[in-house]
């Protein structure tokens, strides 16, 4: 397998790329390098080291539908090409191509989403979400003085590059560690997420632990906005597929020798969260209700969804 390939995908496995949008353009200029390097000359065979070039990089993370998204949209038209030259140029504009909309998309949210944010809100985040830290980063550019609890996000602590992100666009922030949450929600007026995945229903599939945080900020009565792209819906959900959750290794969570042989240690990177715990999902196209979810996918997939089935 190509180099570039290999190292985006072992970088992702890895979590040294980490954030659904940055997988998914990862995923997607990887494809498109990958592409305007081939140094073979067959067609069909092109086809199908492209083919396995994508399943790769979608095994270093299955959860995530942003990167089955991006890498989708890279070789769209690759098997109608009917030259070399075609599928190669397919991919590499559409990798370009999905790259950039990424990007624009992220600042569209900041944007549409920094309106629903107050001056003197206190706000709270979870892991490490570019979507999210846009949003609260250019309501304090627009002038808004707002606060910010940021969850450690163990095992990974993610937490530590929103401080550090957040911190650098010059907001009012303060780390917790997650058992923290619920003590916290009390003073919280509104919590920004980003997502992995959203389902067909308006159900977010996110970092564990954000399912309690929108818990709690219900007990709470503070606003929950999920940030995503609509690349992360997920059009496979609408047909009964259900979203992975990936386990990882135990060695994230603890150290050789210090538990008793025999006891289990589980350690899911993500969790699901109702869409009843969500009030808005702030999109490049607009603040939408969890139920509006069905109606932009279908709207978004024309006559395509029935190759979905």
């Amino acid at each position: 397998m190509n180099d570039i390939i290999s190292s985006t995908a072992s970088d992702i496995l890895t979590m040294r790329v980490r954030g659904a949008g940055r997988i998914a353009r990862a995923g997607a200029t990887a494809l498109a390098t990958y592409a305007e390097n081939y140094s073979g000359h067959d067609l069909e065979q092109f086809k199908t080291d492209i083919r396995n070039a994508a399943e790769v990089l979608l095994g270093s993370r299955p959860t995530a539908v942003s990167l089955w998204n991006g890498i989708h949209s890279t070789i769209k038209g690759v098997e109608s090409a009917s030259t070399l030259e075609a599928a190669r140029d397919s991919v590499i504009v559409n990798g370009r191509e999905f790259s950039v909309a990424s990007e624009q998309a992220v600042r569209k949210i900041a944007r549409i989403g920094a309106k629903r944010i107050k001056d003197g809100d206190v706000l709270m985040t979870h892991c490490n979400s570019s979507a999210a830290i846009g949003v609260i980063a250019e309501a304090v550019r627009q002038g808004k003085d707002v606060k910010v609890y940021a969850t450690e996000s163990r095992p990974w602590r993610q937490g530590i590059l929103t401080v550090r992100d957040l911190s650098d666009a010059g907001v009012d922030t303060t780390l917790i560690i997650d058992s923290a949450v619920r003590t916290v929600m009390s003073r919280v007026d509104r919590v920004f997420v980003g997502a992995d995945t959203i389902t067909s229903s308006g159900s977010l599939i996110n970092k564990v632990g954000t399912s309690q945080v929108c818990m709690a900020a219900s007990e709470a009565r503070a606003e929950v906005n999920v940030c995503s792209e609509t690349y992360k819906f997920s059009p496979k959900t609408m047909f009964g597929d259900t979203v992975t959750i990936e386990e990882r290794d135990i060695g994230e969570v603890i150290r050789p020798g210090e538990i008793p042989e025999g006891v289990k240690v589980f350690n899911p990177v993500f969790d699901t969260t109702p869409a009843k715990y969500i009030d808005n999902i702030i999109t490049e196209l607009g603040i939408m209700s969890p139920g509006a979810v069905y109606g932009v996918m279908v709207k978004q997939l024309g006559d395509s969804i029935f190759d979905l089935e």
